[in-house]
């Protein structure tokens, strides 16, 4: 649904997740427009699976907009070895977070969904917002997908009872710098960074889950910030959120090769999942926003391991 929002220099902006790699970039592009009240919150600054807690950080911050991007998230070797943990952590945060935002009276929240949401549609490689209910979510991130699907339907009940504006971005692969770097259970990208970084300090080769033959969008942070602030202002429902840029899992491989000056060998796992070999979105919905992406893969994966390669001890892990 197309929207127009006029936004005051005076509004009060919440960011849950606001010390990840979206949320830096979020809060620094806010800065940039002129927005003085923006409070960014990361899980030491509240716990968000704790209700009271949530209840009193709303109290004290009074937003007018909320941007919701925190969550417990894995790539899929942690997103399948914890799915009871992430289904139901997921599940409170979520539900805390858009319960308070409807009692505060926020005008509007924009919440971070995930591409895992959409069912496997064998032999369609480009997915629509209405072909979300249509199918069980794949198997190698169900239950973090539940939780998402969970979080849409309560927008949407709020939407219908209590009138409360909300965005559900349906995000592709996001990377950049302040991503968790943890390498066997982080996502693809950043798990990548920090294996290219060990290898080449430490001389070795790395390994690579799957072929790389899979395909997503990847989406650089500074780029996702851009695309949610246009969603904050001009769109309501879910929405596929991404850049357009679309490669194979090997095009990453091949940057971070470049990006660390080559030399280091390659030797892909064969034996670990690929996940779904084609997912990508249908961007119809964003670029009607007046979005357009400017970071190419290349060069984002450049600015993630300069960042990595210079806050490695203190980044993520």
């Amino acid at each position: 649904m197309q929207t127009s929002l006029a936004l005051n220099q005076t509004d009060r902006f919440l960011i849950t997740g606001g010390t990840g790699l979206v949320g830096k970039a979020l809060t620094s592009l806010l800065s940039e427009k002129g927005f003085q009240n923006v409070i960014a919150v990361g899980s030491r600054d509240c716990d968000l699976r704790d209700g009271s807690a949530v209840t009193q950080l709303f109290s004290a911050t009074a937003p007018n907009y909320v941007f919701h991007l925190a969550a417990r998230v894995h790539g899929i070797g942690g997103n399948a070895k914890y799915k009871s943990d992430v289904l139901y952590e997921n599940v409170l945060i979520n539900t805390n977070v858009v319960e308070q935002a409807r009692r505060s009276g926020v005008k509007k929240i924009v919440a971070m969904g995930s591409g895992c949401v959409y069912p496997e549609l064998k032999g369609q490689t480009e997915l629509f917002e209405d072909q979300i209910w249509i199918g069980p979510p794949h198997p190698s991130e169900d239950s973090y997908a539940h939780s998402k699907r969970l979080m849409l339907a309560h927008l949407q009940a709020a939407k219908q009872q209590y009138g409360l504006g909300s965005v559900f971005a349906i995000s592709g692969n996001l990377y950049g710098p302040h991503d968790n770097f943890n390498i066997d259970e982080g996502h693809v990208t950043p798990s990548l960074v920090a294996k290219f970084f060990e290898a080449k300090k430490n001389g070795q080769p790395v390994r690579v889950w799957g072929s790389g033959v899979a395909i997503r969008d990847f989406s650089y942070c500074d780029d996702t910030a851009d695309a949610l602030f246009h969603l904050l202002l001009k769109l309501e429902g879910p929405v596929n959120l991404g850049s357009g840029f679309r490669h194979p899992i090997a095009d990453i491989v091949a940057a971070l090769q470049d990006a660390c000056g080559g030399g280091v060998p390659i030797e892909w796992d064969n034996t670990k999942p690929d996940g779904q070999l084609e997912r990508y979105y249908n961007l119809d919905k964003l670029k009607a926003t007046g979005f357009a992406p400017k970071i190419t893969l290349a060069e984002g994966i450049k600015r993630t391991y300069d960042w990595y390669s210079k806050n490695w001890e203190l980044a993520r892990r």
